[in-house]
């Protein structure tokens, strides 16, 4: 079961449900989406997924839910939080490969950034990606997100070496696109 958190206009973010962790494990075990992401050399089973989802679960971590359908397509959520000085990073992944290119990522990544900035009151939220992952760094750069270094060769992959960027937006380069509507239309 799904709850609106954070509604978009092709998904919306819930809290993680914990018995989704079959549908993850089946994602991260698809070399084709974990290429991507960090942990793509690790063995994930079922035991070690459960484990991750229920911890991540705990934390301000979104199942991403198309919002016809009421189906999972991946997750979003902060990994890090440095909450004394306001900068956060984020993760993205979209799990299920018919939902890549789509503008899903997009508008999961914008409602992300409303709470980080709105709720949890950031002032800088950044991510990593590698530089082979061209629709991903694509992606970022729509929703704002610019590139502030690089950590040359850090991935070696298929015998070849790419660099890792670190991308971040600040609160004042982005536009919220949910939560300022909903405090501007109550009177509290």
């Amino acid at each position: 079961m799904y709850y609106k958190k954070l509604i978009g206009e092709k998904c919306y973010l819930s809290p993680m449900n914990v018995d989704d962790y079959e549908k993850y494990v089946e994602w991260i075990n698809d070399m084709e989406v974990a290429a991507g992401m960090i942990f793509a050399s690790q063995i994930v089973t079922k035991e070690r997924e459960k484990e991750l989802v229920e911890g991540l679960s705990k934390d301000y971590n979104f199942a991403i839910v198309d919002i016809k359908r009421d189906e999972l397509i991946g997750n979003i959520g902060f990994p890090k939080i440095d909450y004394i000085n306001g900068v956060a990073e984020v993760g993205l992944f979209i799990g299920n490969k018919e939902y890549w290119s789509k503008g899903y990522g997009q508008d999961a990544l914008k409602l992300a950034l409303d709470f980080g900035f709105n709720i949890l009151n950031m002032h800088n939220i950044y991510l990593r990606v590698y530089s082979y992952n061209k629709p991903a760094i694509s992606c970022y750069k729509k929703v704002g997100f610019k590139e502030a270094g690089r950590i040359r060769g850090a991935k070696k992959i298929a015998g070849e070496r790419y660099d890792e960027i670190i991308m971040d937006i600040l609160e004042d380069e982005y536009e919220s696109v949910y939560i300022k509507k909903i405090v501007s239309q109550k009177n509290f």
